[in-house]
Parts: C-alpha cells; structure tokens; sequence
C-alpha cells in the first residue's frame, strides 16, 4: 500500500510547493506537500510537513536532515529519472487518493524550463487524467486545464482576464465569454489571449489534446 494512502483516510485539498517563487502562498489545505527544497520552505512557514519529494539535490546534507526528520513521509528519487520532482510528486499524491484537489505553489518563475515544464504538466499521460484536479498559482496568474471534449468554466471575480492554449491545433469553440469562438469567426492561434468573463458560465470545446486555461490580473 502506498505510505501517503496510509497516513490518511481522507484529503480533499493538497497544497503542493514546488522550487519556484513562493511570494504568493495560502493554508486553507487539508495536506501540506514539499517538492526538493520546498519542503525546507514549509518548515521555515511553520507548517506541517505530510509528504517531502524528491532527489534533494537543491538542498544541503544538514537542510536534507532535518527534512527528513520533520516529514511525515519522504520520497526521494534518483537524480537521473524520466519524471520531474514536481511530477514525482503529483503521481504519489494521486496514487493514493485520486480524488483530491491539488493546488501548486512555487511552479512558476525561476527557471523557465521548470516554469514551462510545470505549466504542462498534463502531457504526462500518467498525469493526464488527473488535469481537472490541478490548477497552479502564483497571486497573479492562475492555470487550470480542460481535457478533450467539453467544458464548463465558472465565472471567477478575482482574476479578470481569460486566455486559453490549446496543446495541439485544435479548432477551438469558446461559448459564454466576452469574445466567442465559434465554427462562424474561427481563426487559429497558439494562445487565444485577453479574453474576459461576462458574469456567465464558459463553456470550451476541445476536440484533440487538452487547453490550457490562463486566469491573470493586472500586477498591482
């Protein structure tokens, strides 16, 4: 049995906390997961520590020990792998409770390879069925995804602008928005950007791959 299965019978919301930039961060988590040296960054807020992943190659022999004393479980994997810290960790999350709610801090800014990495996480197919599940955020982006075929999307007041990157070319249909896409207007681009919700529901029709969906707002 998979040791984050055993130490509890029941998440609902996982706060993960990845290597990037971690200025922006909430608690309101049932579960509280370190990916490398953003374990040592969950200590050092004074929260609780439930799962550390990774190769630990960013952190220190000494920061390395007191991770390992403080995590309840820890996962640490070989430097040379197929799967990223960060994807290591959201298979171990899922394994064992595959209904939860995942949201990623730190995933965003640093090193754009991670950043672009992170941002498409579903195209790991063993990640993929859990795209709904996963959203990343930063205070001022926020990225959660639709899978093929479609979706609804609720109006959101605290991110104003709406933007979505389809994986693949696919023939988007965007109904419900400021500015809708249809089989009438289609025009293809990489990422269909500066879009808004009008206090309606959204619904988006992907017919090949998955969309990346962009929330953003303004930097104050």
């Amino acid at each position: 049995m998979n040791a984050f299965k055993r130490s509890a019978s029941k998440w609902t919301k996982v706060a993960v906390f990845a290597g990037g930039d971690w200025d922006h961060y909430r608690t309101d988590f049932d579960t509280f997961v370190g990916v490398d040296r953003g374990s040592l960054w969950i200590l050092d807020q004074n929260l609780p520590l439930d799962m550390a992943v990774g190769d630990f190659d960013s952190v220190t022999k000494a920061e390395f020990a007191v991770i390992r004393d403080a995590a309840k479980i820890i996962v640490q994997a070989q430097p040379e792998k197929d799967d990223t810290d960060l994807e290591l960790a959201l298979l171990e999350i899922f394994g064992a409770h595959p209904q939860v709610q995942v949201t990623i801090f730190g995933a965003l800014g640093g090193r754009i390879d991670h950043t672009l990495a992170n941002v498409f996480l579903p195209s790991n197919p063993k990640l993929a069925p859990f795209m709904k599940q996963i959203q990343l955020e930063d205070g001022q982006n926020l990225i959660s995804y639709c899978p093929e075929g479609v979706s609804q999307l609720q109006p959101r007041r605290d991110y104003p602008y709406l933007a979505f990157m389809p994986v693949r070319d696919s023939h988007l249909t965007i109904l419900g928005a400021k500015y809708e896409l249809t089989e009438e207007n289609f025009f293809f681009k990489k990422v269909y950007a500066s879009n808004e919700y009008i206090d309606r529901e959204v619904s988006v029709t992907c017919p090949d791959g998955y969309v990346v969906v962009l929330h953003s707002k303004d930097r104050r």
